[in-house]
């Protein structure tokens, strides 16, 4: 399992801090000032191996097949809803979910746009709409997909690796959010959706929908 670069510069600060407060607690004379320095070290070491385990970017084996839409991040549905001429699956991130997303389908980038906002709980029913986020569109060979990476009240930002112009396979890494939040994916009325609110999805290996 790699990691993602988004997290070293989180990962090798917390370290080094927490390296250092170990060295200095051993020329510390006095017992309190090596409890706090070894209280610190190890908390810095700690929060160390918290962000190499969010940062995380497992290896996966994508789900393949004809006529299948798929989850473009891991997390838990918060709703499945209908809206004019499209179905939309909103998804829960927490802070333990892998957070990078992928392309659900096979398609070209034809917009990434950012849109600045607040910063709502993902569980705030205006938080798809007032939430900073990036919005993903991506053509695919029979329709328009569209990924909303939403930040939240702990994320505080959303990173696109990819541009317009892009080719992209079904399960190709599009960008990633930081520190939990929530990722909406818009389809096709016609689209069959698969999945149901409460349900784990995993991005690249979960099937939430059918052409």
């Amino acid at each position: 399992m790699s990691i993602l670069k988004e997290g070293y510069p989180f990962i090798i600060p917390a370290f080094l801090a927490g390296v250092l407060l170990f060295v200095v607690s051993r020329f510390i004379g006095f017992l309190p000032g090596n409890i706090a320095c070894i209280t610190l070290g190890s908390l810095s070491i700690i929060f160390a191996l918290f962000c190499m385990f969010f940062f995380r970017d497992p290896k996966i084996q994508i789900t393949q097949g004809n006529g299948i839409i798929l989850s473009p991040c891991n997390g838990t549905v918060m709703e499945v809803t209908e809206e004019g001429d499209e179905k939309i699956i909103r998804v829960f991130l927490s802070i333990f979910s892998v957070h990078l997303q992928r392309s659900p389908v096979a398609g070209t980038v034809t917009d990434v746009k950012h849109q600045n906002g607040k910063f709502l709980a993902a569980w705030d029913p205006k938080a798809h709409i007032e939430n900073e986020q990036n919005i993903f569109t991506i053509k695919g060979e029979d329709s328009v997909y569209i990924v909303r990476q939403i930040a939240g009240l702990v994320a505080r930002r959303c990173v696109s690796w990819v541009k317009t112009g892009d080719v992209l396979k079904a399960g190709d890494k599009i960008g990633m959010i930081k520190f939990s939040s929530q990722v909406d994916i818009h389809l096709p009325k016609n689209t069959v959706v698969t999945v149901k609110v409460g349900e784990k999805t995993k991005a690249g290996i979960t099937v939430v929908a059918s052409k």
